[in-house]
C-alpha cells in the first residue's frame, strides 16, 4: 500500500484521507525520509528555493475570546496586558523595512479597542510611509470591516481554524462558531485578500483522521498560506496538564500539506522552534516550508504575547533575530527572497508592489 501511495505522490495524483492517515502513522526513519524528500521536491517545483521573511508585529495581547488553549485568553488574569500605539506600530514597521522585510504581519488578540477606523488609519499610514505588503491577523470581524481594511491597503489576512473537527473545535472555542469561522475564510477570498489559515498539531483529543481531514480542508479552501505548528500547553488555560504536540508529527503534517496543496506558502513556525530550538525551523524548510516570520515586536512586549510558554527569541531585538535567521537560512544553501512574497496561486493577478 505504501508503495502505491508514494507512486501517487510521484505522479501528482490526489491523495485520499486513508492515504494521508497511512503516511501520518509512519514511524520508520527510511520511509519518513522518503516522504520528506518528496515534499522537498514538490516545494522546489512549485514555490522554488527562496525563503520568504515576514516581520511579525504583535501589537496587542488583549483578547475578547476565551479559547481554551490560548495563553492570552480573556480569562487569564495573571497576564500583564499591553497595547502598542499607532506611532509605536509605525516605528516598528520602519524597523522591519530597514531590515529588508517586504511583508509585515500585524497580529493581536481580538482587541476591539482597535476599531476599524483606527486600523484603517494605521494601514493607510504604513502604505504611505513604507514599501511593504501587509498581513492582518486580528481575528473575527464583520464582512464590512474586512472590506474596509482591504480597501485601506491590507493585502493578506491570516485566521486559523485550528481543527476541522467540529466537535473538537467547539471544545476548544467556547465562544466561537465553526461555520462562522469557515464563512469568514470565504468572505476574505471574495473580498480579494490573499488568505492564510492553519491548525495546531497534537491537540488533546485530536486523531490522525482529524489531521488528514485538516490537510484536505487546506486543499478545499485553496489557501494562499497554511500555518501548521505544534500545540504547546499553557498552564493558565483549561487544558493545563495536557501533553504538547510533537515535533515529529508536525514535520509529517508540514510535508503532507506541501504535497497536497503544492503551491501554498508554508511557514516554519516559532512554536516548532520552541520545541526544537537547535534546528526545528531549518528541518521544516527542508521538508516543505518556505516562509519564516522573524519577530520585530519591541523586546519589552515580546514576553507578554504569551500564546504558549517559553517562546523562543523573546529577549532579542529585531536586529538579532534578523542576523540569526539569515544565518540559519543560508546554512541550508537557500536564498532569501527580495520580493513581497505574494501568493503563488494568484501572482499574475496581483500588483508588483506592497
Amino acid at each position: 500500500m505504501l508503495k502505491d501511495i508514494f507512486k501517487k505522490i510521484d505522479q501528482e495524483r490526489e491523495l485520499s484521507k486513508e492515504d494521508i492517515v497511512c503516511l501520518l502513522a509512519l514511524k520508520d526513519e527510511q520511509e519518513l525520509a522518503r516522504l520528506y524528500d518528496r515534499a522537498d521536491t514538490v516545494r522546489q517545483k512549485y514555490v522554488g528555493d527562496e525563503v520568504h521573511l515576514r516581520g511579525l508585529i504583535e501589537f496587542s495581547n488583549y483578547c475578547r475570546k476565551n479559547c481554551n488553549y490560548c495563553g492570552i485568553r480573556r480569562g487569564n488574569r495573571k497576564l500583564q496586558r499591553y497595547r502598542m500605539s499607532a506611532e509605536e506600530i509605525l516605528a516598528t514597521v520602519a524597523v522591519a523595512e530597514r531590515l529588508g522585510y517586504k511583508t509585515v504581519v500585524l497580529q493581536s488578540g481580538e482587541d476591539m479597542y482597535y476599531t476599524v477606523g483606527k486600523l484603517v488609519d494605521i494601514i493607510r499610514r504604513i502604505k504611505q510611509e513604507a514599501d511593504v505588503a501587509i498581513t492582518l491577523s486580528i481575528g473575527e470581524r464583520s464582512r464590512e470591516e474586512y472590506e474596509r481594511l482591504h480597501e485601506a491597503g491590507a493585502d493578506r489576512f491570516l485566521i486559523r481554524f485550528e481543527t476541522s473537527n467540529r466537535e473538537l473545535y467547539s471544545r476548544l472555542h467556547p465562544d466561537s462558531d465553526y461555520d462562522e469561522r469557515m464563512q469568514i475564510l470565504v468572505w476574505l477570498k471574495e473580498i480579494g485578500y490573499q488568505v492564510g489559515s492553519g491548525v495546531m498539531i497534537g491537540l488533546p483529543g485530536q486523531t490522525l483522521e482529524d489531521l488528514a481531514m485538516d490537510i484536505l480542508k487546506f486543499k478545499e479552501l485553496d489557501l494562499d498560506m497554511v500555518g501548521v505548528g505544534p500545540y504547546i500547553c499553557h498552564e493558565e488555560t483549561p487544558l493545563a496538564g495536557n501533553a504538547n504536540g510533537t515535533v515529529e508529527m508536525t514535520f509529517k503534517v508540514i510535508a503532507l500539506t506541501r504535497i497536497v496543496t503544492r503551491d501554498a506558502h508554508i511557514p516554519a513556525t516559532t512554536a516548532l522552534a520552541t520545541l526544537r530550538p537547535t534546528d526545528g525551523r531549518e528541518k521544516a524548510l527542508e521538508l516543505g516550508a518556505n516562509v519564516v516570520m522573524p519577530n520585530v515586536t519591541p523586546a519589552k512586549y515580546r514576553a507578554l504575547y504569551e500564546l504558549y510558554p517559553a517562546k523562543v527569541c523573546i529577549g532579542e531585538e529585531a536586529e538579532q533575530c534578523q542576523a540569526c535567521m539569515h544565518g540559519r537560512i543560508y546554512s541550508l544553501g537557500r536564498p532569501i527572497s527580495q520580493g513581497y512574497g505574494h501568493s503563488f496561486k494568484r501572482a499574475h493577478l496581483l500588483p508588483q508592489y506592497g
